[in-house]
């Protein structure tokens, strides 16, 4: 197909299916690049404000579709100055935008029509629980001293059963450190190589990018790093370690060279919270460091040195719901956050519903937040069974009624409260309930201990009724609204 042709239909009003089939003239005609991009956006808006083929509330509608906007103006920007590579801007197109972002959503309604289920979205694995850094109050209890890792066999198993059963064609993966992980000769990398159909999100420390890391990376095409930061120098020093910070922006500036898109990874705590809701933590990573989108975990009471003293209290909380989608909507910052974006997924996507969660000792958990667990992918895979066993677990299934029964099932304007979807955090009493229920174990000590601390209990019990007062009205008045 001719530039000249394809230019013609783009400007025309054509199907999503017809604009990613055009990705691969796009790739080599920047004019071409813009506008697909801005059709996409158009189409989006289409789909999902007009068209709101689940009957969902328009407010909720409206925050997809300004987060997509986000998304892919952040994606157009890196294009316009030129921080992606060729082999990068062909895995963008024809693999994210095409297989993940749009082109999923009709897999995933092909799916269901012939399955009579949605498939989970995506998977997210922690191959290896190594890690260089020993980050205070880590989620993972990651350090040097750990060499727990997910056989590579098995690793492998996983994504092609995904790959086959569903889909698939996105996977997080997170850790330890995982440009550490190696199983049997192999590496992340050729997890990365040999699943060239497939976009990978990879969190990492950033300290192992390199200048010959970067072209590595930038060779594949198919990834893109999350580097974890605390803020500037002063509180990712304090937290990850003397001289991280200074190899952070240097990984940031090898990546750029070589044209590899990359995020930022931020914990929000109760006592750093104000770095997130400044305009000095965007303008610096996003116009100077040219980040393309944040992911934003608020601090979890698991993991090493668990407390609830860490997490934002439910007034901070709220502000940096206000801030995130403010930014979202006027400067077009691409801010992902599982507790206050959640009107962008219907709710909590643990369990399958959008993903779970496989650690490096083969556990298999709702969420990566949910460190409980009552399978194991290699008792999965021994019992001549497959992923389709796990999703259908019944802690899978009672996480996921919960879900339905919350709001994700329920006709238009009977949702209940998607502020705060968390099972563990927001909605803690219901979740002890279907751990008790499905036999659920804790798969390290500090989630066992957490499980029989009674203030922790009686803590996060507290959180919810407090936070569920802040947000209410919000809900109901601003999303519940009928216009």
């Amino acid at each position: 197909m001719s530039v000249t042709t394809a230019v013609t239909n783009v400007s025309k009003k054509i199907s999503i299916k017809t604009l990613l089939k055009l990705t691969h003239v796009a790739i080599r005609n920047r004019t071409l690049r813009k506008l697909i991009l801005r059709q996409l956006e158009k189409r989006r808006y289409e789909d999902l404000i007009k068209a709101n083929p689940r009957n969902r509330p328009l407010r909720v509608q409206e925050d997809k579709y300004y987060m997509g906007r986000a998304l892919l103006r952040r994606i157009d920007k890196a294009f316009t100055e030129g921080n992606l590579s060729r082999k990068v801007t062909e895995g963008l197109f024809s693999v994210f935008l095409g297989s993940v972002f749009f082109g999923g959503f009709y897999k995933r309604a092909e799916f269901i029509k012939k399955h009579g289920f949605r498939p989970p979205v995506f998977l997210t694995i922690s191959p290896g629980k190594a890690c260089n850094l020993k980050c205070k109050g880590c989620y993972a209890d990651s350090g040097k001293e750990f060499s727990e890792k997910l056989d590579y066999d098995i690793f492998s198993k996983v994504i092609n059963d995904a790959k086959k059963l569903w889909g698939s064609s996105f996977f997080v993966i997170s850790g330890g450190e995982p440009l550490l992980y190696q199983s049997k000769g192999k590496s992340i990398l050729d997890i990365y190589e040999e699943n060239s159909d497939c976009y990978f999100l990879m969190y990492t420390n950033g300290t192992l990018i390199n200048k010959k890391m970067a072209k590595r990376l930038a060779d594949l095409g198919n990834v893109t790093p999350a580097i974890s930061v605390e803020g500037f120098k002063k509180e990712t020093d304090e937290r990850r370690g003397k001289g991280v910070f200074k190899k952070i922006l240097s990984a940031m500036e090898n990546l750029r060279e070589v044209g590899v898109p990359f995020g930022i990874s931020f914990t929000v705590m109760r006592d750093n919270i104000d770095i997130p809701l400044s305009e000095e933590f965007f303008d610096f990573y996003f116009e100077k460091q040219k980040a393309v989108y944040v992911w934003m975990f608020q601090y979890m009471p698991i993991g090493r040195g668990y407390t609830l003293d860490l997490m934002p209290t439910p007034k901070q909380r709220l502000k940096l719901f206000k801030k995130e989608w403010q930014l979202v909507r006027e400067r077009d910052i691409f801010i992902a956050d599982f507790w206050n974006s959640a009107t962008l997924t219907d709710g909590c996507i643990a369990a399958g519903r959008g993903y779970f969660y496989i650690d490096w000792n083969g556990n298999i958990m709702p969420c990566v937040f949910l460190p409980y667990s009552t399978d194991n992918i290699y008792d999965i895979y021994k019992k001549g069974k497959n992923l389709n066993d796990v999703f259908r677990s019944k802690f899978f299934s009672e996480i996921r009624k919960w879900q339905d029964d919350y709001g994700y099932k329920k006709p238009l304007g009977e949702q209940q409260n998607w502020i705060m979807p968390c099972p563990i955090r927001d909605h803690h009493k219901k979740f002890r309930e279907v751990v008790k229920n499905c036999g659920a174990q804790g798969v390290d000590e500090p989630s066992r201990q957490a499980f029989k601390d009674k203030n922790y209990r009686e803590g996060l019990i507290k959180y919810d009724k407090d936070f569920s007062k802040l947000t209410e009205k919000i809900w109901r008045k601003h999303y519940l609204q009928k216009d």
